[in-house]
């Protein structure tokens, strides 16, 4: 009897962890974000428009029409479209973002909490790489049509290694990725040349991998 009080209430304890892990499918067609809305409430998400308001242009977005402005010291821009700007997009668990990276520029090493990437480059010739959790890089050379992925939570970067700008469409499975990056404010006085470091050190990672994936370890490189 006790064997079997045990064996239910085993049973039940995984059922319970799964129904509380588990992603629900939608329980409507659409739930564009209401962005006008003042939100009262505040919920693992955004708020769904009142279903007479829903119109095409809900599902629709502009903002990666354009180049994003590559006037910095990465000479790359990121522009990402979520849920809270692309309306059409809540519920559904996607975002799109567009990079574009001038001649010798790099997208500097990040992670997506909550998302994996799938990266397409559109124009150009890039590098892309991530870094597991055992400190190895896989990287390799794309093309123009060519797709990568980066793994969720996994640190990830790209570099330019053409002659001309390249732009790269990604989409990440979740409506709020989230960002974690190595940014200005986590280097010392001396920034420019730890930043030159790394740069250095991302790009010799391609060494003569750039037609296959590389697995490597990212060693002798430290921020501190």
């Amino acid at each position: 009897m006790k064997n079997s009080c045990l064996l239910l209430c085993v049973v039940i304890f995984i059922c319970m962890e799964y129904i509380c892990l588990a992603d629900f499918d939608n329980l409507q067609d659409t739930c564009p974000t209401a962005t006008q809305a003042k939100q009262t409430v505040f919920i693992n998400g955004f708020n769904c428009k009142n279903p007479a308001n829903i119109a095409s242009s809900d599902f629709k977005t502009s903002k990666l029409n354009h180049t994003g402005n590559t006037d910095n010291i990465f000479r790359s821009a990121v522009t990402i479209a979520t849920a809270a700007d692309f309306p059409g997009l809540n519920t559904l668990g996607l975002s799109i973002a567009r990079t574009d990276i001038e001649m010798d520029g790099l997208v500097l090493a990040h992670s997506h909490p909550r998302a994996s990437e799938m990266f397409f480059v559109s124009k150009g010739n890039v590098v892309a790489g991530f870094i597991d959790t055992r400190n190895k890089v896989f990287q390799i050379g794309l093309k123009e049509g060519d797709v990568f992925v980066f793994p969720r939570g996994l640190l990830h970067f790209c570099f330019n290694s053409g002659f001309e700008p390249a732009t790269v469409f990604s989409v990440l499975n979740s409506q709020n990725p989230g960002v974690v990056t190595l940014t200005g404010a986590m280097f010392g006085p001396d920034s420019d040349n730890v930043l030159d470091k790394l740069v250095r050190q991302l790009i010799s990672l391609s060494g003569s991998k750039l037609n296959g994936v590389g697995n490597m370890t990212l060693a002798g490189f430290s921020i501190m």
